[in-house]
């Protein structure tokens, strides 16, 4: 039983970074389009993706099935983690109990998620060309604004910091001095991650995007 616990942890570890890290970093530099570029680069990198080859397969078995493997043990591992940060309130353990926490977050959100979007699109609500808009109505909703926003930050907390425990768990960070380097690093990709993500759904409220809703529905 504990090899196997030790394999399907190797598996959820990989996979927290191929596919679904490259997805996540994919899904970022998408949506940033929308603050660089406004509407028409959005629509633009929409349809690029679109245009891929195969992109269904690619979706099902490069996306969801991953990230359902990877959601439904992390929630698991998160039932079963005996967090003693009250005991031992170090910056690893506090790390650690985060990385749990952010990881049940980050799955609800993504499952939210994708229902308000690529679940909306395959069910013909949605045209792909007018996510945009989709987003538009989601992002002016202050409420769903502020969960998008605690979604988003705990989604790049839970990225960033589990390449750290990545790293160290497939002995690519050796030794103390590696392991505090890699930390700055990956505190430093979350913020940044955030703050581009926090961006991108803020360009969704604006009044190009507003107009072209306006011209949608009007």
């Amino acid at each position: 039983m504990r090899a196997n616990s030790y394999h399907y942890r190797k598996i959820h570890s990989l996979l927290g970074v191929i596919p679904i890290g490259f997805f996540l970093i994919e899904h970022l530099l998408t949506n940033y389009t929308a603050f660089k570029e406004g509407h028409q680069g959005f629509v633009d990198q929409i349809n690029w993706l679109n245009s891929l080859p195969l992109v269904l397969a690619l979706e099902i078995f490069g996306i969801y099935l991953p990230l359902l493997y990877h959601g439904v043990y992390g929630l698991y591992v998160a039932y079963t983690a005996r967090n003693n940060v009250t005991n031992y309130g170090y910056f690893r353990n506090l790390m650690f109990t985060l990385q749990r926490i952010t990881g049940v977050i980050t799955f609800l959100f993504i499952a939210w998620h994708i229902f308000e979007t690529r679940i909306q699109v395959a069910l013909g609500n949605v045209a792909h060309e007018d996510l945009g808009v989709r987003m538009h109505e989601i992002a002016t909703q202050p409420i769903v604004f502020a969960l998008y926003v605690i979604g988003i930050v705990a989604a790049s907390f839970h990225f960033a910091n589990g390449m750290w425990s990545f790293l160290v768990a497939w002995g690519i960070t050796i030794g103390p001095r590696a392991q505090r380097v890699s930390s700055y690093v990956w505190m430093g990709v979350f913020v940044v991650m955030a703050v581009m993500f926090v961006l991108s759904l803020s360009a969704f409220t604006g009044t190009e995007f507003q107009d072209t809703a306006s011209i949608k529905h009007g």
